[in-house]
């Protein structure tokens, strides 16, 4: 992947020794005074932008005001980490007090993740119905600050807030990121960091793609081999890995400290070859296959005629439903080239009911809808702008029934799609997918005949075929990730790509801050490094 530019490195490093020399309240001398960012350049786009009066500005007196309840304490605990290593000040977290950033909750039209945030000079104030709004609003607080804030090494302010009020909430309840962990495995550490990166653009929903023909990723103590055998590889032959029970609960309880709700999806009856070469017995023929590091889709499939089959199920869905405190349990469904349809259909009315059993909501790729949804179930539509009507129509007639619809279309969304034919990374069969036409689409009236009423949100998959590393995420991700999630978060009314792609380049800095690799596509006016 490319380097970061030089000439960044060697200014943090002037930075660095310049800091060492000082020791007013422990921060780096202010710089002349820079502009103040603008309330609404910021990503996702607020629903509500008022701006007036003067800024604040942080020093070494301002204090974390936040009210008596544990949560609200941790948050601020938490944005506290962010600012005191480039700030060099204290910024204690106190529930005594008035002025300087103070994190409230209170009763309001806020919702369950919106936010006020009043700014002047006296002090910011971020007011939230629940935590969640109060997170979401400490995101744009980070985006109004210098992007030098995000570092970890004293560096020069001033640090001030611009003055007025931003009024937020989302307007999909749902707003997800999948990462495909099947194909390439990633570690605990590189999934925690892409949370990380996930949160400060509001996404609430971490779908990961647990198992497939590749590898199977994490433990199930009645199937033991799932995870030992069955994860032992990946594409082009590599050791592959496996999560823990512990492992697991470790991303889950890392992502509710975000605000992310961790989906896992097990991807049944096709994507199987990893469990069928784990257990003969699981192929109607009792012949375990073997290993699999290609990557062609749509040839393995699990029994459907055998009973041991939905026991099988039965044990992996109690197991992950237990290590799983979030609604969805998502069971795949797509590309079951190897199953007929009717037998798609017995499984699929066979399995549902087993998520049911366990607590969870059923969300499955858009092939579901050619089955039974059940009542709840969620179809993640991962279709084309091309693709056949009579399936387009098969999936708004679900929607008009009663299924909720995520939108995911490849052509749009996918991140693996290459950005132009010399992308070092990617695919490409469903099309190049620049920055503009990943951002430039309306889920609400994406598929035509599903009632805008159907849908749920949207998500932004990543599927790991050519992604090996978190440098390879990154790059993918970014800059095309904050887009999906401005679709998900901001009304429609202030959807606009001349606007946005201003928006889009003032994070340039930010992301080299946080060492984020990006594609600095030609259709964004990024800053000159």
């Amino acid at each position: 992947m490319r380097q970061r530019h030089r000439t960044t490195r060697l200014l943090g490093s002037l930075l660095l020794v310049a800091a060492a020399s000082v020791s007013v309240a422990g921060a780096a001398p202010s710089a002349e005074p820079a502009a103040v960012t603008p309330l609404g350049r910021v990503v996702p786009a607020p629903a509500s932008v008022t701006p007036g009066g003067q800024p604040y500005r942080i020093t070494s007196a301002t204090r974390i005001r936040v009210g008596e309840s544990r949560e609200s304490r941790r948050i601020g605990e938490y944005l506290a980490g962010i600012l005191r290593p480039s700030t060099g000040y204290r910024l204690p977290v106190t529930s005594r007090g008035k002025g300087g950033i103070q994190l409230r909750l209170a009763k309001g039209t806020f919702g369950a993740e919106g936010y006020r945030l009043v700014s002047g000079t006296s002090g910011v104030t971020i007011t939230a119905s629940r935590p969640a709004g109060l997170f979401h609003g400490i995101q744009t607080l980070r985006q109004l600050l210098p992007a030098a804030v995000e570092k970890n090494s004293l560096q020069r302010g001033p640090w001030r807030i611009a003055g007025g009020t931003i009024e937020d909430s989302p307007r999909y309840a749902y707003r997800g990121a999948m990462l495909d962990v099947s194909r390439h495995f990633f570690t605990v550490a590189q999934v925690k960091h892409y949370i990380d990166e996930l949160a400060l653009y509001k996404i609430n929903e971490l779908h990961l793609h647990l198992s497939d023909d590749q590898g199977w990723r994490i433990a199930v103590d009645s199937w033991p081999r799932l995870a030992t055998y069955g994860g032992s590889t990946e594409v082009d032959g590599g050791a592959g890995g496996h999560y823990t029970k512990d492992d697991y609960k470790e991303i889950v309880r890392y992502a509710a400290s975000r605000y992310l709700e961790v989906v896992p999806e097990i991807d049944m009856p096709g994507h199987t070859n990893a469990a069928l070469a784990s257990y003969a017995d699981l192929n109607c023929d009792g012949v375990a296959p073997p290993l699999y590091t290609g990557t062609d889709v749509g040839f393995s499939s699990l029994c459907v005629g055998k009973d041991l089959t939905y026991s099988f199920v039965d044990d992996v869905i109690r197991e992950l439903a237990a290590l799983t405190p979030g609604r969805y349990l998502h069971i795949g469904g797509d590309e079951a080239h190897s199953t007929s349809h009717e037998d798609y259909v017995k499984f699929m009315d066979r399995v549902q009911p087993i998520v049911a059993k366990y607590g969870k909501t059923v969300i499955a790729w858009h092939q579901i809808t050619g089955a039974h949804p059940i009542k709840g179930a969620l179809a993640q539509y991962w279709g084309l702008d091309d693709t056949d009507a009579a399936e387009k129509a098969q999936v708004a007639e679900a929607a008009k029934n009663g299924t909720g619809l995520i939108l995911s279309p490849a052509d749009r969304v996918y991140l693996d799609m290459k950005y132009t034919e010399d992308t070092p990374l990617g695919q490409d069969w469903a099309g190049l997918v620049e920055v503009k036409r990943s951002y430039d689409w309306d889920p609400g009236n994406y598929l035509s005949g599903a009632p805008s009423s159907a849908i749920r949100g949207v998500e932004a998959p990543l599927w790991s075929e050519t992604i090996v590393t978190g440098a390879n995420i990154d790059y993918m991700a970014f800059p095309r990730l904050p887009g999906v999630a401005e679709l998900g978060w901001s009304p429609a009314s202030t959807h606009d790509w001349d606007t946005y792609k201003v928006r889009l380049a003032a994070q340039a800095p930010r992301w080299d801050a946080l060492g984020i690799d990006y594609y600095r596509s030609p259709q964004v006016p990024w800053p000159a490094r």
